[in-house]
C-alpha cells in the first residue's frame, strides 16, 4: 500500500505537468482543454494500474492485467517519461524566446496571449515529436533481435588446455504477456551460433507460472553446448512461482545451480540463488555453493545480480557472471540503477574481482530501450 501510495503520487504529479504544458498552455477554447484534461487523467490512470496493479491485485489476475493493458500501458509509461524529459528540456529555451519576444514586440495583452499561446504549442509539438521519436527507436531495438558482445577475460589460475573456453552469456529473457515463445526462438538461435562450450543462463526467465508459460519456455531444449548448459534464479522466479521453474527448467536440458558448484576440467562453475530467494526461505548461500573447492582451481560464478558480487568478492571467487540491470534499459533513468547496483553493464571489477553484467535479451515494463540494446554475450576465458 506504501509503495502504491508512492507511485499514484508520483503519477499525478508526472501528469498535472503533461496537463498543464500540452493541454492548459496550449489551449484557449474551454471545450477543447476540458477534452484535453479527460485524455491526460485518463492516461493517468492506465499509467498508474500499469505500475501497480501486478503488485496490487493477486496473482491470477496478473496475465489478464497485462494482456489489456500491458502494450498501451507500458508504452505510454516511456513516452510519457520521455514527454516530461522533453518538456523540461525546453523550459529555459521557451522562457528565453517569451522574454526576448516581450521586449521587442507590443504591449498589447491580446498580441501577449497569442505569442505565448504560439510558444507553447511550438513546444509541445517539439517535445512529442521528440519523445515520439525515442520510444518508437526505442521500442524497435527492444523488438529486435538481441546484438552479440564478446569480451575475453583473462583468469590466472585458469589451465592452459582451457583457454579459450567460450561461455554464452544470456540473462533476462522475461517471457511473460508481451514477449512468448517466438522471442524465445529468437534468443535460442542467437546462442547457438556463437558455439559456445558452456552456456550460463542467469535468471529473469519468466514473469509468470509454468501453466502460462511452458510452451514459451519450450525451445530451451534446443540450446547447443559442449560442456552443458546452466541455470540460476533471478529475482522474477521468486515472483513466478520459483520451486515450479527450478523443476521444470531441469526438463528443458538445463542443469540449475541452486547455491551449488559443478567441476567442468580444469574450471569450477558456481552459482548461487537470486538475493529475492531470502524472503521467501530459498536464499543465495555462497560457502555451500563453494564448499570443497580447491583453492588453485578458478572458480567462475553466475549470481543474477551484479550487487552480489561484494559477497562473492570476499570468497575468492575468480569471475562473476549476472545480468538483472537491463543495462539500465532507458536511458537516463539507467542512473536510478546504478544507486543499488556496482556494475550496469559490461565488465568492471568490484572489491578486486572482475564482474561482467549482460544487457539481457529481453526487456521488463517498457517494450522500449534506449542506449542499452538486447544482448548475448560470448564470454571467453584466457590463461593468465
Amino acid at each position: 500500500m506504501v509503495f502504491a501510495g508512492i507511485v499514484v503520487l508520483a503519477v499525478g504529479m508526472l501528469h498535472w505537468y503533461l496537463w498543464l504544458r500540452l493541454v492548459r498552455a496550449t489551449t484557449g477554447r474551454s471545450a477543447l482543454r476540458r477534452a484535453g484534461g479527460w485524455v491526460i487523467g485518463a492516461l493517468s490512470v492506465l499509467f498508474a494500474v500499469t505500475a501497480v496493479g501486478n503488485r496490487a491485485l493477486p496473482r491470477r489476475y496478473e496475465p489478464v492485467l497485462e494482456r489489456v493493458v500491458g502494450w498501451p500501458g507500458y508504452v505510454w509509461l516511456a513516452l510519457a517519461g520521455y514527454l516530461v524529459l522533453a518538456l523540461a528540456a525546453l523550459e529555459l529555451p521557451a522562457w528565453l524566446t517569451r522574454t526576448v519576444l516581450r521586449r521587442g514586440g507590443t504591449e498589447d495583452e491580446a498580441a501577449d496571449r497569442t505569442r505565448r499561446l504560439l510558444i507553447a504549442r511550438g513546444v509541445a509539438i517539439t517535445a512529442g515529436l521528440t519523445a515520439t521519436a525515442v520510444t518508437t527507436k526505442g521500442m524497435a531495438t527492444a523488438l529486435g533481435p538481441p546484438t552479440t558482445r564478446r569480451v575475453r577475460i583473462p583468469l590466472a589460475k585458469l589451465p592452459r588446455g582451457m583457454d579459450g573456453t567460450r561461455i554464452a552469456l544470456v540473462s533476462d529473457i522475461h517471457l511473460g504477456a508481451l514477449l512468448g515463445r517466438a522471442h524465445t526462438e529468437r534468443v535460442v538461435a542467437a546462442v547457438n551460433a556463437l558455439d559456445a562450450d558452456i552456456v550460463a543462463v542467469v535468471g529473469d526467465l519468466v514473469d509468470g507460472t509454468v501453466g502460462d508459460l511452458a510452451p514459451a519456455a519450450e525451445p530451451l531444449r534446443a540450446l547447443r553446448s559442449r560442456r552443458g548448459a546452466y541455470f540460476v534464479t533471478g529475482n522474477h522466479e521468486y515472483f513466478s512461482g520459483h520451486e515450479d521453474w527450478i523443476a521444470h527448467v531441469g526438463t528443458l536440458g538445463l542443469r540449475v545451480l541452486r547455491n551449488a558448484r559443478v567441476e567442468l576440467d580444469g574450471l569450477d562453475l558456481a552459482g548461487v540463488n537470486d538475493a529475492t530467494g531470502g524472503s521467501v526461505g530459498d536464499p543465495p548461500d555462497y560457502d555451500l555453493a563453494l564448499a570443497g573447492r580447491d583453492p588453485a582451481r578458478p572458480v567462475v560464478l553466475l549470481a543474477h545480480q551484479p550487487v552480489q558480487a561484494r559477497e562473492a568478492a570476499k570468497r575468492g571467487v575468480d569471475l562473476q557472471l549476472s545480468g538483472h540491470t537491463h543495462g539500465g534499459q532507458l536511458w537516463p533513468f539507467h542512473y536510478v540503477t546504478s544507486i543499488s547496483q556496482p556494475v550496469i553493464s559490461g565488465l568492471a571489477v568490484v572489491d578486486g574481482m572482475p564482474v561482467y553484467v549482460t544487457n539481457g535479451a529481453g526487456f521488463w515494463g517498457p517494450p522500449v530501450r534506449v542506449g542499452a540494446a538486447p544482448d548475448v554475450t560470448l564470454v571467453e576465458l584466457r590463461s593468465g
